[in-house]
């Protein structure tokens, strides 16, 4: 099994530009999976790994595992300079798994804790921060750098990865994305989660207000590349979604 990437402390880094990631001469390739939330991106990513032998790297993990130290430490997501603060001394470790990543925050595993509400709405808030956000993009180039690796997430093909050698816009209704969370919430229930987050008019509501954050924020809004594959799955089953990726993915590479 590859070695697990590890974002150390760091200092926090200038702006990084949109569109200026340098292209490399990569032995393997970038997959870079965009989308809103709730659009099955983790299950796309995680099954292209698999089927061509590439590193999961879930980068939205990396924000809801720094929006926990938030949480924990009891900062303002509104104030940029504290949670940058915070970085300093933080670390977090994604270990690879066949099914997922296994993330480590300061060598706890908090896998399961990123997933629940509070976390997942404080990790939208504190991404619209400008440095904060140039921070994780330099941690994401480095990880997925060497390529092999498909990376999920909601700025990957146009900010973190441009010159990624494949890139799919995974996207829903609204209406058919909050359904599908409040059916596997239903079935793996988020124990710790108010009762009223479980409706899936919470839920759909919730979503909505993401996309609004991340369509709208001033800094590397969720849009796709120019040239990223759009696959609109509101009306595809997800064997569809799949078959639909990998043919995707063997008509941009020699595989």
């Amino acid at each position: 099994m590859p070695s697990s990437p590890e974002l150390p402390p760091s200092t926090p880094l200038p702006l990084a530009s949109p569109t200026k990631s340098p292209r490399v001469a990569r032995l393997r390739p970038v997959i870079a999976i965009d989308g809103p939330a709730g659009a099955g991106k983790s299950t796309l990513a995680a099954h292209l790994a698999r089927r061509f032998g590439f590193l999961n790297l879930e980068t939205g993990a990396m924000y809801r595992a720094l929006a926990l130290k938030a949480i924990e430490s009891d900062l303002d997501f509104d104030e940029e300079a504290p949670l940058l603060a915070l970085t300093h001394q933080t670390t977090i470790a994604l270990e690879p798994h066949r099914d997922g990543n296994r993330v480590l925050l300061d060598k706890v595993d908090v896998s399961r804790r990123i997933r629940e509400p509070d976390v997942t709405a404080a990790a939208s808030r504190i991404s619209i921060h400008s440095h904060l956000r140039a921070w994780m993009v330099a941690q994401q180039r480095a990880l997925g750098q060497a390529g092999g690796v498909v990376m999920e997430g909601r700025d990957i093909g146009t900010e973190v990865f441009p010159d990624a050698e494949v890139k799919i816009f995974l996207d829903a209704a609204p209406e058919v994305r909050g359904s599908r969370r409040f059916q596997q919430n239903s079935i793996v229930p988020i124990t710790t989660a108010p009762p009223d987050a479980q409706t899936e008019a919470a839920i759909l509501r919730d979503l909505q207000e993401r996309d609004a954050r991340d369509r709208n924020r001033a800094d590397s809004p969720l849009r796709p590349a120019p040239d990223a594959n759009i696959i609109d799955s509101t009306s595809l089953t997800l064997e569809q979604v799949l078959a639909r990726s990998e043919e995707i993915v063997r008509t941009h590479l020699p595989l």
